[in-house]
C-alpha cells in the first residue's frame, strides 16, 4: 500500500496537534512527557515542530495517557478545519 502525500490542510492539523501537546506538556520537561509516553524525545520534539504532522495513532495514544489529555481532545485538534474526507 502506498501512502499518500499529506495534504497542506493535514500538514496544518499537525501543526495544531503540536502546538497543543506543547501547550499540555505545560512546565513539565519534554524527555519526562517522551519517556512516560514511551517515545523518544526527538519524536515528541518532531510533532510539537509540526515536522511530523502525522504521528502513529499509538504515539498519540500514548501522549493523552501522559499527558492526561483525553484522546478525543487531540482528535478534534487535529481535525479541525479539515474537509471530512481529509480527516481520516
Amino acid at each position: 500500500m502506498v501512502r499518500q502525500p499529506l495534504t497542506p490542510e493535514q500538514i496544518a492539523a499537525g501543526r495544531r496537534l503540536g502546538a497543543a501537546l506543547r501547550s499540555a506538556r505545560a512546565g513539565r520537561s519534554l524527555v519526562e512527557v517522551a519517556l512516560a509516553a514511551g517515545i523518544s524525545p526527538e519524536t515528541l520534539r518532531k510533532i510539537e515542530a509540526g515536522r511530523l504532522p502525522a504521528p502513529a495513532f499509538g504515539t498519540v495514544v500514548g501522549l493523552s495517557r501522559a499527558l492526561g489529555v483525553p484522546l478525543a481532545d487531540l482528535a478534534d485538534v487535529w481535525i479541525a478545519d479539515l474537509p471530512a474526507r481529509q480527516a481520516s
